[in-house]
């Protein structure tokens, strides 16, 4: 049956380093600037809904990785 062999393969945890954690972040976070500015654009039409969905679930995941390393907030708040 193919679902048990399934569970016997094992599973590797990969181990990433907290501060090259925080360098890819910040990369992702930095487009955030480049969505702003494409939301600003008059022609943009039926796209700026997924500019504003895009930002929206950017600064999520931002809140989020400030809860998980409040010791580097990334958005600017102080981690609060």
């Amino acid at each position: 049956m193919v679902g048990s062999r399934l569970c016997q393969i094992p599973v590797k945890q990969i181990m990433v380093d907290p501060q090259i954690l925080r360098e890819r972040f910040r990369i992702v976070q930095s487009k955030r600037e480049s969505l702003l500015r494409l939301l600003e654009q008059p022609d943009l039409g039926t796209l700026r809904i997924d500019v504003n969905q895009a930002l929206e679930e950017l600064d999520d995941l931002i809140d989020d990785f400030d809860r998980t390393f409040p010791d580097s907030p990334l958005s600017g708040n102080g981690g609060n």
